[in-house]
């Protein structure tokens, strides 16, 4: 029997109802929380200690935003106390149940045997290590159906094993506003915001508690409100069905069925100043020479790996493509380390792994590497090579993003570790995106593309250029102050691809001298240059592929000279004494005097997502 058609007999019915419930926590509380912040724009009172001689003053108001979220954690802790903890080595049954019976999105994970509880609180409380949210709940119960193991095998895991860990945590301070937290919630993804005061959590606050909190009892209960909120939109008819998808969405369903290909080209500039023995930070320092074109001396490294892999099933083989960029810490050569070594490292690793999992069973596999025969996701191929090269013993760091293009599903998989990263840039016709998200500052008449910009990956930085690091010294740095970090936290995540996107991956020298807008500008001369637009006429495009033109081959030609684009504006830029580059915006923002560009190494990786393979060899 496949992995598709196993079936699970023997989960009971209060387990289905248990998952059931979960589920409905997540979305349901979610929709409406998200539906009552919208709706709840008017001012709320603050309780405020008065004197005799305000006694008759109004109080004073505020807007829900401004309210401080402390305030949303009292009164929710006024109305009903529950400790949001479970202990890391409880089961996900236990921890399904906990969720269910005590009403939590999320709970805090706790590790009471920790030998680091120094006082007798701390170690009856015990030592806070993650938190886990009833989402993370199904995506278990998920992982385990697809691994095919029993019910049972999946109740059974340990939650700690699963956990959001405690160097990944998104919190909020008590001081912080219901507006900022919200924005925080928006912008991250998340569902949970611990709240942390003096080194300790003083409570979980979600999308509904803020919500809530601009409600007063009588707008929740009574006849009125079910009169005015509820009567008259409760239940759906019996001939109730789904709408048609929209007009502007037709034509990318009908190829949606369909898989899509890719085709990926990089470039690369080393830092302007650099030669074979140092680097300089400026002209001066470099002297009157030309500036450096040698890839040699560059600190970033990358790789392109077009294997053949199982899929999910381990029924079916299909090709798939891994990509990934690494920028070297260049103050290594302070301490007579080549910044190089480790980064090129890194991306070779990756590659022999990859070329390892293609070839082991590529005539017979053998009893015991089957698994390892697979698809590999990219925080796991970036932690493999990271232990290679540690194993190794090359001393040094650097920033990773690792990705995996899967055409089938029509998806991106990345891993991101430091400052650099992946954006999207997708034609979205203006008539269908919505007021907020429409280009104001030029009429439309005058706008001729809707080439926007669809995604964003997150950076992680512990300050001011001080982006997380995969590194070695020779020996384990522990601690929380450490740059060095693992794959596991790195920022995971995956993005879903249409026909006709581009795709950047690059270094921290694309996006410290090039704006996003400016390279969304480059990437749409470069389409319409090559014919793949014309006039930003998107239902023009599709009746193109529709008829059976891809012009995939072309695409394939030219998209290395959108990578040779984007380096070369970013050398100009990080030249440029007069422009204000984002790494000078955000330089001034952190009180740093900064002007001009930010000379460094840089490589972009160009991906053009279509809807047909290149027959180009």
């Amino acid at each position: 029997m496949t992995q598709s058609q196993t079936s699970y007999p023997s989960l009971d019915r209060n387990l289905r109802t248990n998952i059931r419930l979960l589920a409905t926590l997540t979305n349901e509380a979610e929709a409406r929380a998200n539906a009552r912040v919208e709706h709840i724009k008017t001012e709320v009172k603050i309780p405020k200690k008065k004197s005799v001689d305000e006694s008759d003053a109004e109080p004073k108001r505020v807007r829900l935003r401004d309210v401080p979220i402390s305030e949303v954690l009292k009164s929710k802790h006024t109305l009903r106390w529950v400790e949001p903890v479970i202990c890391k080595d409880s089961t996900v049954k236990e921890s399904i149940q906990t969720c269910i019976e005590n009403g939590l999105s999320g709970m805090m994970v706790v590790d009471r045997n920790s030998s680091e509880s120094a006082n007798q609180t701390l170690h009856k409380k015990g030592k806070v290590v993650g938190m886990l949210t009833s989402r993370d709940l199904l995506r278990i119960i998920n992982a385990g159906f697809k691994d095919a193991e029993s019910p049972e095998d999946i109740m059974q895991r340990k939650v700690g094993n699963f956990m959001t860990p405690i160097t990944q945590v998104i919190y909020a301070r008590p001081e912080e506003t219901i507006g900022m937290c919200r924005s925080i919630m928006a912008k991250l993804g998340v569902k949970c915001l611990p709240i942390l005061s003096n080194g300790r959590v003083e409570g979980l606050v979600t999308a509904r508690d803020m919500s809530d909190y601009g409600l007063d009892a009588a707008e929740r209960g009574g006849k009125k409100h079910a009169l005015e909120s509820v009567s008259e939109r409760v239940g759906l008819s019996s001939n109730t069905s789904m709408a048609e998808p929209p007009a502007y969405l037709r034509a990318h369903l009908a190829l949606q069925q369909k898989p899509l290909f890719l085709n990926v080209s990089a470039a690369a500039l080393p830092h302007p100043f650099k030669t074979p023995d140092s680097c300089g930070f400026n002209r001066r320092d470099y002297g009157p020479y030309e500036e450096a074109n040698d890839l040699d001396l560059s600190e970033d490294a990358f790789f392109i790996t077009k294997v053949e892999l199982p899929d999910e099933t381990g029924q079916e083989t299909k090709d798939t493509t891994y990509l990934g960029v690494a920028d070297g810490v260049g103050s290594w050569r302070e301490y007579g380390v080549d910044p190089r070594e480790f980064s090129r490292a890194l991306m070779q690793q990756c590659d022999n792994i990859l070329r390892e999992a293609a070839t082991k069973g590529s005539k017979n596999v053998e009893k015991g590497d089957e698994k390892f025969r697979r698809q590999i996701s990219p925080a796991e191929l970036m932690a493999q090579a990271h232990e290679r090269v540690k194993a190794d013993n090359i001393i040094g760091s650097s920033t990773a993003c690792v990705a995996m293009f899967d055409g089938l599903r029509h998806q991106l998989h990345f891993s991101n570790l430091g400052d650099s990263g992946i954006i999207v840039l997708r034609h979205i016709d203006s008539s269908v995106t919505g007021t907020l998200k429409r280009d104001k500052l030029q009429p439309r008449g005058k706008r001729h593309s809707d080439l926007r910009i669809a995604f964003v990956s997150q950076q992680q930085l512990r300050s001011f250029n001080h982006p997380y690091q995969l590194g070695w010294t020779g020996e384990e740095i522990k601690g929380e102050d450490t740059s060095f970090k693992s794959a596991v936290e790195s920022c995971t995540s995956s993005i879903h691809v249409r026909r006709g996107d581009i795709v950047i991956m690059a270094t921290d020298g694309l996006f410290d001298n090039v704006e996003l807008e400016d390279i969304a500008s480059i990437a749409l001369e470069w389409e319409e240059n090559n014919g793949f637009i014309r006039d930003g006429d998107i239902g023009a495009r599709e009746k193109r592929w529709a008829a059976g033109s891809s012009m995939t081959n072309q695409s394939a030609e030219s998209v290395n000279r959108l990578a040779a684009a984007l380096v070369q504006r970013a050398r100009e830029n990080s030249l440029d004494k007069n422009i204000d580059s984002p790494f000078a915006t955000l330089a001034k923002e952190n009180d740093i005097m900064w002007s001009g560009g930010m000379p460094d190494d840089c490589t972009v990786i160009a991906m053009h997502i279509v809807g047909a393979p290149s027959t180009l060899k």
